[in-house]
């Protein structure tokens, strides 16, 4: 295993990881931050950042046994899994869909042999589609297929078939975003060649094309999903609400009398298998900072999001927010009236508005 050049996601190569006791440490945090802020049934699940599917699903029992036991989880939750065709032994599948896993997100890149090389993928065209298909054979009827443009050897007509092939594999939610140069990955201290800027423009405005012929709504800045397919977990991130973080490197972010915290958990595997303290480090934002945290997301939703719950989630008056702090942005007819939701015009200039809460 490898990590790929562009990848800033908290993964580490190691060999022979304690899979078991990983998975009782989960048990652990669960029980850490439901003893430290207590919880109601979960809307969703998500396994996610690194590699996940490298995680035999027997050692996943305990978590979700605990989860079973209390209640916080039942046939309606949303679960997911993010996997990458390379590293998935395809043996796992069924075991992860008898856990009551029931969404798969499949990190493909590209189908194009070129591109998977220049992105440091181990897998191929006949790998990514034979996982997908094997997915669906086995039951799970809930898959997002992650795709980039952008990327070092793609040329339109590569963007074009890799998502040709997304439609002939009926896929009902797809990840289409540009490859961005993230510091503290190889890609940052040794650039790629990356298409110039006609090029990412004309890919984009045929991509964009190709997916609405499918069906796909462009629900998120970078997501697309048929409807009703939409995932409840992005637009609970999205619309700025509570979540735990459990796991290595895991962030959260809940809801308490005190105020609204972020946390976040040992980044290091080893060290976070070692460590004593099951809490997880508490960040406070300040309310000087909570109303434009929750822009910063909720502006990425074509819907936007409400008043209502944008007051229910920072505690602030959003018409007073609005007027401090969107002026500009209303002066240009960049959102639309009584709620904080793009117009047209704004959705074209979205970093122009998030400068703005910046």
């Amino acid at each position: 295993m490898k990590k790929c050049p562009y990848c800033d996601f908290n993964s580490h190569e190691q060999a022979d990881p304690d899979f078991a006791e990983y998975g009782r440490i989960l048990v652990n945090d669960l029980d850490a931050d439901l003893e430290r802020y207590g919880s109601t049934p979960f809307v969703s699940l998500f396994f996610g950042g690194g590699t996940p599917s490298l995680f035999p699903p027997k050692h996943l029992e305990p978590l979700f046994q605990r989860l079973r036991d209390l209640r916080l989880i039942s046939s309606e939750t949303e679960i997911s899994l993010e996997s990458n065709p390379g590293t998935l032994d395809l043996g796992h599948l069924n075991g992860y869909h008898d856990l009551g896993i029931n969404r798969l997100s499949v990190g493909v890149q590209s189908f194009n042999g070129d591109v998977l090389k220049a992105l440091g993928r181990i897998h191929d065209r006949s790998q990514a589609i034979a996982m997908v298909e094997q997915a669906k054979a086995i039951g799970f009827t809930r898959l997002n297929v992650d795709l980039m443009h952008g990327t070092p050897e793609q040329t339109p007509a590569i963007a074009r078939e890799d998502l040709n092939i997304v439609r002939d594999l009926e896929i009902n939610h797809l990840s289409w975003y540009q490859l961005t140069i993230e510091p503290n990955t190889a890609f940052y201290s040794k650039p790629p060649r990356l298409p110039n800027e006609d090029t990412l423009e004309t890919t984009e405005e045929m991509g964009n094309g190709i997916i609405t012929s499918m069906g796909l709504l462009n629900y998120e800045v970078s997501a697309f999903a048929a409807p009703g397919e939409e995932a409840k977990h992005n637009i609970n991130y999205w619309e700025f609400g509570d979540y735990f973080g459990i796991g290595a490197g895991a962030h959260g972010k809940i809801t308490t009398e005190q105020g609204v915290v972020r946390t976040q958990r040992t980044r290091q595997p080893l060290n976070y298998l070692a460590r004593t303290d099951v809490y997880a480090t508490e960040y406070p934002i300040s309310d000087s900072h909570l109303g434009a945290e929750c822009l910063m997301n909720g502006l990425r939703l074509r819907s936007g999001i409400s008043y209502a719950c944008f007051q229910e989630r920072t505690g602030l008056d959003p018409a007073e927010f609005r007027l401090v702090h969107l002026m500009e942005a209303d002066r240009l007819n960049l959102l639309i009236p009584e709620r904080f939701q793009t117009s047209e015009l704004g959705w074209r200039h979205l970093n122009h508005i998030l400068e703005m809460l910046i």
